[in-house]
C-alpha cells in the first residue's frame, strides 16, 4: 500500500459517493470505468456521515479522491509525485510528500494521472511510469 494512504476498510463505512458538479463529476464517471475500480463516498476529515467527495479504490488501495471543490488527490508517492509535479502535470499537496493535486477542470490531464496512478498499483514499474510523465508533458 502506497505511504500515507488508507485501506478501503480503514476508511470506514461505505455509501454511495455524491454528484459533483461540472468537470468534477466528468472526472468521476472516467475513473470508476478504469479496470477493478470501486466508488465511494469520500468523508470529511474525522467523520462518517459528512461526505467531501468521491473515494476511488482498486482493492484495498487507495487510487485517490476528488473532494466536492473538484481538487483531486492522487497518491502516487514522493519519486514519483516530484516527476509529475516537474512535469506540470500537478501540484504539490500541502500536507504530503505522497499525493499530488489536480485540478480536475483539466478532465483529460486529470482522469491521465489517475490513469499513472492505476498502472503504479498494477505493478508498473517507476522507469516505466517515468516515461509516461515525459511523454505527456
Amino acid at each position: 500500500m502506497q505511504a500515507g494512504t488508507m485501506s478501503r476498510t480503514a476508511k470506514g463505512r461505505v455509501a454511495a459517493p455524491p454528484r459533483l458538479e461540472g468537470p468534477a463529476q466528468a472526472v468521476c464517471e472516467e475513473v470508476a470505468k478504469l479496470p477493478g475500480v470501486s466508488v465511494q463516498a469520500h468523508w470529511q476529515i474525522g467523520s462518517q456521515t459528512l461526505v467531501n467527495g468521491t473515494d476511488f479504490y482498486v482493492g484495498e488501495d487507495e487510487l485517490g479522491h476528488v473532494h466536492l471543490d473538484g481538487e483531486a488527490h492522487i497518491p502516487v508517492g514522493r519519486q514519483l509525485a516530484a516527476v509529475v509535479i516537474a512535469a506540470g502535470l500537478a501540484r504539490k499537496f500541502p500536507w504530503s510528500r505522497e499525493f499530488v493535486v489536480v485540478d480536475t477542470q483539466d478532465v483529460a490531464r486529470a482522469v491521465w494521472v489517475f490513469g499513472l496512478r492505476r498502472a503504479q498499483i498494477d505493478g508498473a514499474a517507476h522507469d516505466a511510469l517515468c516515461e509516461r510523465v515525459a511523454e505527456r508533458a
